[in-house]
């Protein structure tokens, strides 16, 4: 049997360099990519080398392979057990396993997806773009990293305040904090829409040092303090998985829980998309849950700065806000004191008691006659964030409002992403 026939290039993913953001899996068209609570793996049966996955990987590990037998490629459970990964074979090593496969009657193939002449599914993450604004800043990403051959830094907590009233009488539940970190004489320039990583201390249930976790930036690039190498976070307190099964997460509660003057291990900063536009007379469109209004109140608080400096132009500067109920949603007093000239506030409630449920597409739509006229602008720029489930509902409400308005929606979309217009890093 020929090797080209039975040898892969089998995509793998670095356990090292992973911050678990669930960008890949959330790109990966084919469904190769999964998770469990340490390690993101890829499925040699289903995974077909689109790359889709490899650009919006916002720390590289994504970009990884070693060449196996089809047969003996490395499989899930393997992969899930990983602390890093495994050096590529000998060649000698690797054409001794090719003959043993080819010896062995009846081995199994890596399957590819298999063809259909079934209509696609819509994919929203499809219309996501990997390409920043053209007039954004440049972003550094990647100077402090996990590696053990790679520099740390150490921030000091200098501020923590709960955001929401839920929890303010010591109930936890959706419990969100602002935690404010500074670096100090270090280095760590961000842009608005970056994250980083945050490295809990200590080890979990097996003794393995835990992973970094990743939070969006909530502060402009001059800092939650102006002129202070800071930075701030959103920080929900997680109790539950994505199934309603109580946990308690290891990060988000070590968050939650700092003092001032405790110091953090972070690495990062990390992405080079989800940028706001820096020219004049740009539009923002902000579209967002829960924590996700990170990067938003970063983005707002930045055209506000700019604004009182009366040194930059801006355009129209839009949020829809949703959340269960008023009390969870955070930031929501701040909100209000914004003016209502700079900044267009729409909030969707959808657990208000004696009202029915609302979410941010249903609002989207109430302002289909403002958002259409900025789908088809150049110079308008839109950008979701939050909870997975939000993000179809949003881009299908945006396909809605530009064939509603008589736009071709698969030119709108496909303008936006090749021109970094539509952004979407939900989780």
């Amino acid at each position: 049997m020929d090797m080209a026939v039975t040898v892969i290039k089998q995509h793998l993913i670095d356990p090292e360099i992973c911050i678990r953001c669930n960008t890949c899996e959330t790109m990966c068209p084919v469904g190769a990519i999964s998770h469990d609570s340490r390690n993101y793996v890829v499925d040699a049966s289903k995974c077909n080398w689109c790359n889709d996955c490899i650009s919006p990987c916002p720390t590289g590990s994504i970009d990884n392979y070693r060449r196996m037998p089809a047969v003996r490629a490395y499989t899930l459970e393997e992969q899930l057990g990983w602390d890093s990964l495994p050096a590529e074979l000998p060649p000698e090593e690797l054409q001794s396993l090719a003959g043993a496969e080819a010896a062995a009657p009846g081995a199994p193939p890596v399957a590819s997806a298999p063809a259909t002449d079934e209509q696609p599914a819509f994919v929203a993450a499809s219309y996501g773009s990997t390409l920043p604004p053209w007039s954004a800043a440049h972003a550094y990403t990647n100077l402090y990293g996990p590696k053990a051959t790679q520099k740390t830094i150490t921030a000091t907590v200098v501020g923590n305040h709960r955001v929401t009233e839920v929890g303010a009488h010591g109930h936890p539940d959706y419990d969100t904090h602002h935690v404010v970190l500074d670096f100090g004489a270090m280095p760590f320039p961000v842009l608005e829409g970056q994250s980083i990583g945050i490295v809990p201390p200590g080890t979990d249930a097996n003794g393995r040092p835990h992973h970094a976790r990743q939070y969006s930036i909530a502060s402009p690039r001059n800092g939650e303090r102006p002129g202070y190498n800071n930075l701030s976070l959103t920080v929900k307190r997680v109790l539950e998985d994505h199934d309603g099964k109580p946990v308690r997460g290891v990060a988000s509660n070590f968050v939650c829980d700092l003092k001032v003057g405790d110091s953090v291990q972070v690495i990062g900063p990390f992405g080079t998309s989800f940028l706001m536009p820096n020219h004049p007379k740009s539009h923002v469109v902000m579209i967002c849950t829960g924590t996700g209004s990170a990067p938003m109140r970063a983005m707002t608080e930045w055209r506000r700065r700019l604004r009182l400096s009366g040194k930059f132009e801006g355009g129209k500067l839009m949020l829809f806000f949703g959340a269960r109920t008023k009390e969870e949603l955070p930031y929501f007093g701040p909100l209000q004191s914004l003016p209502k000239d700079f900044i267009d506030i729409n909030l969707a409630f959808s657990r208000t008691p004696g009202q029915p449920k609302v979410y941010v597409q249903d609002l989207m739509r109430q302002r289909a006659a403002d958002l259409a006229p900025l789908l088809a602008d150049p110079d308008a720029y839109f950008y979701v964030c939050g909870l997975k489930s939000m993000e179809e509902g949003v881009v299908l409400a945006l396909a809605d409002i530009a064939r509603g308005a008589g736009l071709d929606w698969d030119l709108v979309g496909s303008s936006m992403k090749t021109h970094g217009r539509l952004h979407l890093e939900t989780y």
